[in-house]
């Protein structure tokens, strides 16, 4: 039988150093279980978290039936149990944060039981007013689970990832995960196969500008990434093992970034994408889930890395095109003045396009040769995404061609992240790449 939990204990229990420096990591929660089936488990697991003697268990119309129903009942013996059963389409925004901490406002802490946009929304809500929380994951639909962060959409519609805090027990029911619909699954394939991109992009930017980077996220999942990959068929037919794998790739993402602070290692380009198709598609949103927009954006984008990286010549840039009246038309006088602050912190200036080819064109060969080991076939990805019944371009996601080619266009908008969109809409050659990229 598979040890799903090896390794992921061991960095919990703070058994397993950075391979660099020697440091164990930051560990916010106290225990992390990925079983098989966790049936009637549930109060033996949580117990020792001492989270208090009246919890309230959160679901949403779809996880209640799958598992929410199921844990509130088996808890019953820690004390008080509250249900509240959110609406099928929740979302981490303000209102419904608000709303959570308002209708749970007597229980002592939280039971998040399901994915995403509902984890995210105990974990702010209960971050906001001091109160632990624990999950109960229905879906490998994304890597969220460990993360300290939340993604949140502010009141005027701007999606950010604000600071927040983790659970304090994360449990994953395999049986329950390999029940979903296998589109969620896939979505968490998605979300996974940006390692590619998000180390290409966030290596270069740590030769290119300094900035920080660690080796240790990509050491923890370098074991179990192939595995991943080898088993995604599987995961369209919902298969338990397929989901372990899928799982202990998406934890160990999470737990990079205790040792790290940031999310860098994976998300890059590929994410602002997605971020781009949440804020400003609009009623040409075709309901898609962000694992995969970013499944579809980590395609195009590892393609977009062979060709650019295929050059003998670096792709140099001119000073970059920013305007704050542009903005504002885009996406509105608030949203706009925000997107411009932030991309202006990493637009160059005609000195500073100059500078940049430079250092560009010096190391060029060289970094050529450091980034071939990080890339990954985008045949064998598009391959693998499709073997678990995920979309692989922008047509099979039910976007608009004009609203993907704006995403891809303008992504870099949405946050101060360098990416390869940056470098190649600078450098004068991503309307062309759009225009031939298949979609």
């Amino acid at each position: 039988m598979t040890d799903w939990n090896e390794l992921i204990s061991d960095v919990v229990a703070g058994n397993w150093k950075d391979p660099t420096t020697g440091k164990t990591a930051t560990v916010p929660f106290e225990v992390i279980r990925i079983e098989d089936d966790l049936d009637g488990g549930e109060a033996d697991v949580l117990a020792p978290l001492k989270l208090g003697k009246r919890i309230a268990v959160v679901s949403d119309v779809n996880t209640h039936e799958a598992m929410g129903k199921r844990v509130a009942k088996h808890l019953k013996g820690l004390g008080t149990i509250e249900e509240l059963v959110l609406p099928g389409d929740t979302h981490c925004d303000e209102p419904t944060i608000a709303m959570v901490q308002e209708k749970t406002r007597h229980a002592d802490a939280l039971v998040a039981v399901g994915s995403g946009a509902l984890s995210d929304t105990c974990k702010f809500a209960t971050f906001k007013d001091g109160r632990k929380y624990a999950t109960f994951g229905t879906a490998a639909s994304m890597n969220g689970y460990a993360a300290s962060t939340a993604s949140v959409t502010l009141a005027n519609g701007y999606k950010t990832s604000l600071p927040a805090h983790a659970p304090r027990g994360i449990f994953l029911d395999l049986k329950v995960s390999a029940a979903a619909p296998h589109w969620l699954s896939a979505a968490g394939l998605g979300d996974s196969l940006c390692r590619p991109t998000a180390q290409v992009e966030w290596w270069a930017s740590h030769r290119l500008f300094d900035t920080f980077y660690s080796s240790v996220p990509y050491t923890l999942i370098g074991g179990d990434e192939p595995r991943m990959i080898e088993t995604a068929a599987g995961l369209k037919s919902h298969d338990i093992a397929a989901n372990g794998h899928l799982h202990r790739v998406l934890t160990l993402c999470g737990l990079g970034v205790c040792f790290t602070g940031v999310s860098h290692h994976g998300s890059m380009g590929e994410h602002q994408v997605s971020h781009w198709i949440d804020m400003f598609a609009g009623d040409k949103h075709p309901g898609s889930t962000h694992g995969q927009q970013v499944g579809v954006a980590s395609l195009a984008i590892a393609r977009l890395h062979h060709e650019l990286l295929a050059l003998d010549t670096p792709p140099l840039i001119k000073a970059t095109h920013i305007e704050e009246k542009e903005f504002i038309a885009r996406y509105g006088e608030a949203i706009g003045r925000m997107c411009y602050a932030e991309a202006r912190k990493k637009s160059f200036d005609r000195a500073g396009a100059e500078a940049f080819n430079r250092k560009l064109s010096e190391m060029w060969p060289q970094l050529r040769e450091e980034l071939r080991p990080m890339l990954m076939d985008p045949a064998k990805m598009k391959a693998t995404l499709a073997a678990a019944g995920g979309p692989t371009t922008a047509t099979e996601l039910g976007l608009d061609r004009k609203v993907w080619r704006d995403a891809m266009k303008f992504a870099r908008d949405v946050r101060n992240r360098w990416s390869f969109l940056d470098l190649a809409d600078d450098a004068g050659l991503l309307d062309d790449f759009l225009a031939r990229d298949e979609q």
